[in-house]
């Protein structure tokens, strides 16, 4: 598996790059801005993109959206319920920020349980709400988790935004994250990685 972090804009957002080594298709989480880097990194490794998969609608988890789709001319995909954050700035809260992302209609809307294919890397989706309703995880050929604002090294994600809500947040994670190995990589949104064994054990919010 190819497999690349990026931390973009003033926001240290991680953008995700991966990759299956043998067919060199791949996929892009969040890109949150420096569309250029992105772009250098999928030169480098030589992918082709079928997917640009977002955690959420948060701006600083899109604001390379439109340029890395309109140069891979990779399908966009995101939850149902964060759809609307992508067409509209208000909900994405780039209004507030001062942030300018050109909206992008999404090809996808993802469902919990839902199995995507990149080359021969096989990516499950899970529907993990709270920091925003349409949050989601992916699990990576049960060897990786990418868990954008949902679960972050010792804290969880923000829930005073609008779409968050604290027990629904604490909750997915119980019922969806916590029930994956140990020893499972977390890749979170913002921040270093840890592991489901880690965050079981050590995190104060899930005790």
């Amino acid at each position: 598996m190819i497999f690349d972090r990026i931390p973009v804009s003033v926001y240290a957002t991680n953008c995700y790059i991966v990759g299956c080594d043998d067919t060199l298709e791949g996929v892009v989480f969040d890109p949150g801005g420096d569309a250029p880097a992105i772009l250098e990194k999928l030169k480098k490794h030589n992918l082709r993109i079928k997917y640009i998969i977002l955690t959420h609608g948060h701006f600083d988890h899109i604001g390379a959206l439109a340029e890395i789709r309109d140069e891979t001319g990779a399908r966009v995909a995101i939850h149902n319920n964060d759809s609307d954050m992508l067409v509209n700035p208000g909900k994405s809260l780039s209004s507030l920020a001062g942030e300018n992302s050109k909206a992008v209609h999404p090809d996808i809307l993802l469902e919990d349980g839902q199995q995507l294919e990149v080359g021969h890397l096989a990516l499950k989706i899970l529907h993990t709400p709270g920091h925003t309703r349409g949050g989601i995880c992916a699990v990576i050929d049960d060897s990786v988790l990418i868990c954008g604002d949902t679960l972050f090294a010792g804290s969880i994600g923000r829930t005073d935004l609008p779409g968050g809500n604290y027990d629904t947040l604490i909750s997915s994670i119980k019922s969806k994250l916590m029930g994956l190995a140990d020893e499972m990589p977390v890749y979170p949104g913002h921040g270093p990685a840890t592991t489901i064994g880690r965050e079981r054990n050590g995190n104060p919010f899930l005790r």
